[in-house]
């Protein structure tokens, strides 16, 4: 049998070091329960850690290496915050995307939460679909009412509602 050269035999020990070495963190297998691995995940944080990830930044303060420096833990495109404009779909996924990877490169590892006013659909992507108001979804379907029946219907809601709160 011939020997193995001396560099396999350093090579094999750097990667037995290496495994050795490797910190298992119960916070980031997901077969562990939620309370367990928030638990870890917090008792890892420092105080700056836990400050940035309940800070929410605008869209337009953000960038991959302030989610990084500040462990920011959301993001937030209010109403009329785009990335440019006409942003297709691909250009909101890549802006995203390019946040995500700041946050994925902290020590901890903790994705960002992206969030985007939409009440309406998302109208900041340009030919987006756009809907009603839940009121007017609402209405919608309820295409027997007239005006009169409706506004009769929202106060009568309306009554019910503070009768039972108590309110006079």
């Amino acid at each position: 049998m011939a020997k193995a050269p001396l560099f396999i035999w350093i090579l094999a020990y750097i990667c037995w070091i290496a495994a050795a070495n490797a910190e298992y963190k119960i916070y980031q297998d997901p077969k562990q329960p939620i309370s367990k691995r928030v638990k870890d995940l917090l008792s890892r944080m420092t105080l700056e850690e836990k400050i940035g990830q309940m800070t929410q930044i605008d869209r337009l303060v953000a960038s991959a290496d302030v989610l990084k420096k500040y462990n920011i833990g959301s993001v937030l495109s209010g109403g009329g915050s785009i990335p440019s404009p006409k942003a297709s779909p691909e250009t909101w996924v890549d802006m995203v995307n390019g946040f995500q990877k700041g946050s994925l490169s902290t020590r901890l590892k903790i994705p960002m939460l992206y969030g985007i006013d939409a009440v309406h659909g998302h109208n900041n992507v340009y030919k987006a679909t756009i809907f009603p108001h839940n009121v007017g979804l609402g209405a919608s379907r309820q295409v027997l009412l007239g005006i009169t029946d409706l506004s009769e219907s929202f106060v009568l809601d309306y009554g019910v509602k503070r009768s039972l709160l108590g309110i006079r």
